[in-house]
């Protein structure tokens, strides 16, 4: 058993600068990786939709989550839906089982986005909740980092523009989807510089349409790389380093990895992360334990499937995707205490 050096926030950022540490860190960034499950709620009281809300709530939950799950960090909002909710989508909340999705996008199509100005982050009552929460828990627990997690560009534009159409304009009406893009992605940046000047440590980005599978490689290149790196480059320059999460296999798009900017790569349960670190070796990685394996799972398994990931030296340990709220407590300690008793 290691004897711990750093601080969760200190051993965070060493690994995200490429830094020694003693042992990996274990974390949860928020957003779609949210860890607000139903155990935890109804032990605290401190409950969805109402924490989506109110900073006050909002902030003690992420404490709950942090205190009773083990993982190293504080990661807030607990949905995929306040971009798009500033930028013109109705949104339905969902419940203390249900997270919040997208009611009904703003526009049918690219051509009829209408551009809100830059300053309408800062208007977003949610913002307000999420930026409030995020200053008092790093106020309050400063050795613990706050993750302030964002929906990619890619998401976040298929979140106000009917994602079908969307997918079929990224080819067929590319001048107005690079224009929608690149609008979202200077929303999304004002969104970081709110959450970094009150205190966000790192910045989560995931982009869960951004995948191989849906993109193949071309349009992955041309669309998902580069505005998640105009995105980590914004980041960077307000002196913060930056996690990119993408789902799917990647085998179409793996050789486009290491074009990413971001300070580390978190992918999904089914990719070979040993066989990333052994391909691409200045890529920082992250994740995967399996989420269904989280969910319905025993902790005997969960261990050993941690411990495979401890043993190739996978270099933040994570689940692989979004936590089903009905996730066990106990399963996903087993995880957590099993990084930490290295």
């Amino acid at each position: 058993m290691s004897k711990d050096v750093f601080s969760p926030k200190e051993r965070l950022l060493r690994v995200l600068n490429k830094q020694e540490v003693e042992r990996q860190p274990v974390i949860c960034p928020g957003g779609m990786m949210n860890s607000a499950i139903v155990d935890i709620m109804n032990k605290t009281g401190h409950v969805l939709p109402e924490a989506h809300h109110t900073p006050e709530l909002m902030s003690a939950l992420a404490r709950d989550v942090n205190e009773y799950t083990g993982f190293e960090n504080f990661g807030v909002p607990f949905c995929m839906t306040v971009e798009a909710e500033v930028l013109g989508s109705d949104i339905n909340f969902g419940t203390l089982r249900c997270e919040p999705k997208i009611q009904k996008e703003a526009f049918d199509a690219v051509s009829q986005v209408e551009f809100k100005p830059l300053g309408s982050m800062e208007k977003s009552s949610r913002v307000g909740s999420v930026v409030q929460s995020i200053y008092m828990l790093s106020r309050k627990y400063p050795d613990i980092p706050a993750i302030g997690s964002i929906t990619g560009p890619l998401s976040t534009a298929a979140s106000i523009v009917d994602p079908m159409p969307f997918l079929k304009q990224l080819r067929k009406d590319k001048e107005n989807a690079h224009k929608v893009i690149d609008y979202v992605t200077d929303h999304l940046l004002e969104y970081a510089q709110l959450m970094i000047d009150n205190g966000a440590s790192v910045i989560s980005i995931a982009d869960p349409t951004a995948t191989g599978e849906i993109l193949g490689p071309k349009m992955f290149e041309e669309y998902a790389v580069k505005y998640l790196n105009k995105l980590v480059d914004g980041i960077h320059s307000m002196g913060v380093p930056a996690i990119i999460h993408i789902c799917g296999k990647m085998e179409a798009v793996k050789p486009l990895v290491a074009q990413l900017h971001g300070d580390a790569l978190s992918v999904d349960a089914f990719v070979n992360l040993k066989n990333i670190k052994e391909n691409y070796n200045d890529v920082t990685t992250m994740g995967n334990l399996s989420t269904i394996m989280l969910e319905q799972s025993d902790t005997e398994s969960i261990r050993k499937r941690a411990e495979m990931l401890i043993h190739d030296n996978i270099n933040i340990l994570a689940p692989a995707c979004g936590l089903s709220t009905t996730t066990p407590l106990e399963n996903i300690s087993a995880f957590t205490e099993t990084v930490k008793l290295q």
